[in-house]
């Protein structure tokens, strides 16, 4: 840092953590942070060098996750349904694998939430929850009259 008068100066960081009433300091930066901050720096200069990004990276910054709201929230339910009766595979291991007691709970499930929430839903959350409750338990019923 050079002063009006030509001379050399100094600069003083204050890395404390904390402020004089013990809060943590917002504009704190801890010794190790800075090394990791460094250290993922380098790590992202080689993989743009070498054209090379980790997948899970890739996929974290492509997926965003759902709004919340009960119209998803039915949605997931019929999907974990449709896992259980082994109609989707498992992402991991790409194999189809029913749980007919799984499939049955989670459709137990769905009818309490029908019950509980009798007029209380708009027609499209009320349309939605009917379709989705007659849709899985045709579904295992067809499942569990093949075993």
């Amino acid at each position: 840092m050079t002063e009006n008068n030509g001379e050399k100066g100094f600069v003083i960081k204050d890395k404390r953590m904390f402020d004089e009433e013990g809060k943590t300091r917002a504009d704190a930066v801890r010794e190790d942070e800075t090394k990791g901050s460094g250290q993922q720096q380098q790590a992202e200069k080689e993989n743009k060098t070498t054209g090379k990004e980790d997948a899970t990276e890739r996929n974290e910054e492509k997926y965003q996750l759902p709004e919340i709201n009960f119209h998803n929230f039915l949605l997931s339910l019929y999907t974990s349904v449709l896992f259980s009766l082994g109609e989707i595979a498992d992402p991991v291991s790409d194999k189809k694998e029913k749980n007919l007691q799984a499939a049955k709970q989670t459709i137990d499930i769905l009818g309490m939430l029908k019950e509980k929430t009798a007029r209380n839903l708009d027609s499209n959350e009320k349309n939605l929850l009917d379709g989705i409750l007659s849709e899985s338990r045709m579904k295992y019923v067809k499942e569990s009259e093949k075993q």
